[in-house]
């Protein structure tokens, strides 16, 4: 029988041995735990596994993920993953001290852009030579992020690696036919108005891809600040061609655009805010927009309508909430 004395020591032991053991071992077939930073990375990773991953994004919806500071229970969902899908190209700024220091530790880290990277001049950068880590708005460069987190989670987990590949393969044919609908959509706005005007500078790829330029009030990064001077120079650009609209963005401040209206009514010009497009989020959880199809479609189809150009007001899918005039 043990005694009262040795009931405490005992626990001492078992907890040692306990701790010997290390961490609770993943059941054999479970499902993998996966942290991706964003939205648009955690909702191709989701497509792509399947039922064989449960999928936490980390930034929520409507939020700046320039400027998000990781939280503690950010931290430990990043630690308790199999595996972390990030952007990289500085996009996750303030999160990227946690993300070197977990790939330090054996943690499977992975840049969705890593094989953009690898692409000679694709990646555009900005007079100082930043990168713009906004990729996900050509659809092209997006697919090559997809064809990345295949290829992590088949590395990963080799037993499910055909249906990963399925997975992907059947995405991939979706996505062909939102790029190919962004182009024939744009191409319909009129060429002396096909401008677009936002927030911030997240629309590069976007206008590169699809033929449309574009103008914003602050630079790549929301960290920037916009000045009268940036605005009144804006300002004159939209009297002088004419532009009928710009647009305000889900997770940015729409302070700076309803200044560009001011500004160019005072010139005699009148500018109407065209819709709210998603730049650095998607839009709200379980919606259409919520998902990376429904987050293209949702602003190629509000870009074009704004802009005097020919989209069915429903989206590419007819599946679309909401859309501009």
């Amino acid at each position: 029988m043990m005694t009262s004395l040795s009931r405490p020591l005992a626990a001492v032991l078992f907890g040692l041995f306990l701790a010997a053991c290390g961490p609770e071992e993943k059941v054999p077939g479970a499902p993998l735990e996966v942290a991706a930073t964003v939205g648009m990375i955690a909702d191709i990773v989701r497509v792509v596994a399947g039922d064989r991953a449960s999928v936490k994004g980390i930034i929520g919806e409507g939020v700046d993920p320039h400027l998000y500071k990781p939280t503690s229970t950010d931290v430990k969902a990043l630690q308790a993953a199999d595996l972390i899908f990030y952007n990289g190209l500085m996009l996750e700024g303030k999160m990227g001290d946690v993300l070197v220091r977990l790939a330090g530790s054996g943690k499977k880290v992975v840049a969705v852009t890593e094989a953009i990277l690898d692409q000679g001049d694709y990646v555009i950068t900005d007079e100082t030579k930043h990168y713009d880590p906004h990729v996900w708005m050509d659809v092209q460069g997006w697919k090559k992020a997809v064809t990345v987190a295949e290829r992590a989670l088949s590395d990963h987990d080799p037993a499910n690696g055909a249906r990963y590949h399925d997975n992907a393969s059947a995405y991939q044919e979706q996505l062909t036919k939102l790029d190919d609908y962004a182009r024939v959509a744009i191409a319909t706005i009129p060429e002396p108005q096909r401008v677009l005007v936002t927030a911030h500078d997240a629309f590069n790829y976007l206008s590169r891809a699809y033929g449309i330029e574009v103008r914003g009030v602050q630079g790549m990064s929301t960290e920037s600040e916009a000045g009268v001077k940036d605005i009144e120079t804006l300002v004159s650009f939209l009297v002088s061609r004419k532009i009928p609209a710009v647009f305000v963005e889900s997770s940015v401040s729409d302070k700076n655009v309803r200044a560009l209206l001011e500004g160019a009514a005072a010139q005699g010009h009148t500018v109407v805010i065209g819709g709210e497009l998603y730049s650095d989020a998607m839009g709200p959880a379980g919606t259409y927009e919520g998902t990376y199809l429904g987050m293209i479609d949702h602003n190629i189809t509000t870009i074009t309508r704004a802009l005097g150009g020919t989209a069915p007001a429903k989206g590419f899918q007819e599946k679309l909430s909401s859309s501009s005039p």
